[in-house]
């Protein structure tokens, strides 16, 4: 990735008072849960004019860079769209930007730096023993396959697809499992109230 890009750094000089309103930004959460930002579910931070912070942009790659195991270090979230406001990224993150932002379709990047193949790679940069952090220039060694441009849109829409199929099957999962517990609720109370004898 070094021949792709650089990386930088989230908010700087924060303390918990400037936190609750003001500017958007990208929590650690949130890059760790989701492939891609979930522009639905940011923070609030107190930025003043003249502020020297990194806002994201569409096509960049958010890291989380410490977590408490090694499995855990280094997830990712794409920013797969251009944010409709000015959004900056938590401190506990880094983010790639790429020299060139067609480098690499956002939704096919989202799902390739969620593959085992590449997170197997993140894992190897992070060291540590009670925290584990990851270490930029070993980060930067890390290898991605870089299809045509229409064969990354082409996998993405597959893979795309299959995300939305499996959501789907899913929520009926859960759907099917909450009507049986309700069932499974009344039958229980119906078969074993019984009634009480007359004194």
């Amino acid at each position: 990735m070094d021949e792709l890009g650089s990386f930088y750094g989230g908010l700087t000089g924060k303390t918990k008072k400037d936190f609750g309103d003001g500017a958007a930004f990208v929590t650690y959460v949130n890059v760790y849960n989701n492939p891609a930002v979930d522009f639905e579910d940011l923070g609030r931070v107190q930025v003043k004019a003249g502020e020297r912070q990194n806002a994201i942009q569409a096509g960049d790659i958010l890291f989380t860079i410490s977590s408490e195991n090694r499995e855990d270090c280094g997830m990712t979230s794409v920013v797969v769209e251009q944010p409709n406001e000015v959004c900056y990224l938590n401190s506990f993150c880094t983010g790639l930007r790429f020299d060139e932002p067609t480098t690499l379709d956002p939704v096919f990047a989202k799902h390739l730096f969620r593959s085992e193949y590449v997170r197997q790679q993140i894992r190897k940069a992070c060291s540590g023993v009670t925290r584990f952090n990851i270490s930029k220039p070993k980060l930067l060694k890390v290898t991605i396959p870089i299809p045509p441009i229409d064969q990354q849109t082409e996998i993405a829409g597959h893979l795309e697809a299959l995300d939305t199929r499996t959501e789907r099957l899913l929520n009926e999962l859960n759907n099917e499992t909450a009507l049986l517990e309700a069932q499974l609720s009344e039958f229980r109370n119906q078969l074993l109230t019984f009634p009480e004898k007359a004194a």
